[in-house]
């Protein structure tokens, strides 16, 4: 069974698109701590994000992946197929966030994680970073969440199918799964810091909770810890065990269904010989 071969410059472009999102989703995360204080007048500006940094990003994010898409088609219909199962994934997983509008869940909880995990770790690490943003912009898009929040959802959702691709595929279903519901468990609160990264430099409150030039590293880890204990915790707690009871009832049963269907987006080359 063969997949079609690659030029060699194919990978490096690819790798090249992912190394620069990666950078670009950190460095607008990490801005806001190199950046002048911003006084409570200034709140007016609905905080947090100025009136173009936030769609530029957005634009960035979403022609990086395009690029990624484009440069996997190239030159073998294995990539074409990927393509295509990617959009059918993406489709399926956005339909959960009807559900997740319809009826929310308990804190932070959203039903479209544990596919985006699944989906990078059968599928891989570039597969599993274009189906979390790919899935937060679509369903933004048709359930009118869109916002200076988006693109940072994208960078953490995509961040998240990244990293499930790289863990390592354990030959006993148990511990397979238990894998899977740790990785689920940490990303549910992960999740939710990084989130708040984009908007807690601007927020007001009591001085060991807030952001203010000159603390250095420690003393804005320390005081970022204290906000997110008292503010994220319960919140993101529900996210992760909700991602822990979905992945407990439908891992595996998923994985081997994902399974089946990448292996037919392979193709064979059958060789004739000349009688």
């Amino acid at each position: 069974m063969m997949s079609g071969k690659k030029t060699g410059l194919q990978p490096v472009l690819t790798m090249m698109l992912f190394a620069l999102s990666a950078m670009i989703g950190v460095v607008a995360l990490a801005y806001p701590f190199f950046s002048p204080a911003i006084s409570p007048s200034d709140a007016t500006i609905d905080s947090f994000s100025s009136a173009t940094e936030t769609p530029l990003l957005a634009v960035l994010l979403i022609c990086l992946s395009l690029a990624v898409l484009l440069v996997e088609l190239q030159g073998q219909s294995a990539g074409a197929k990927t393509v295509a199962a990617l959009g059918v994934l993406v489709a399926v997983t956005t339909t959960l966030r009807f559900i997740e509008v319809a009826i929310p869940g308990p804190g932070g909880f959203s039903p479209i994680f544990v596919p985006i995990i699944l989906s990078g770790y059968v599928f891989g690490p570039r597969f599993g970073f274009l189906m979390g943003a790919m899935t937060l912009l679509i369903s933004a898009i048709i359930t009118a969440g869109v916002g200076p929040w988006l693109p940072y959802q994208m960078f953490t959702a995509g961040w998240m199918g990244l990293t499930s691709g790289w863990l390592p595929h354990l030959r006993q279903a148990r511990l397979e799964l238990g894998l899977l519901l740790l990785f689920g468990f940490g990303w549910g609160l992960l999740y939710g810091a990084i989130m708040n990264l984009y908007s807690w430099p601007y927020l007001a409150g009591p001085t060991n909770m807030t952001w203010t030039p000159g603390t250095g590293l420690s003393g804005a880890i320390a005081r970022y810890a204290t906000f997110y204990l008292a503010t994220s915790l319960i919140w993101d707690l529900a996210a992760a065990v909700g991602n822990m009871v979905l992945l407990l009832i439908l891992g595996i049963p998923t994985i081997r269904a994902l399974n089946r269907f990448r292996d037919r987006l392979q193709f064979q080359t059958i060789y004739h010989a000349n009688v």
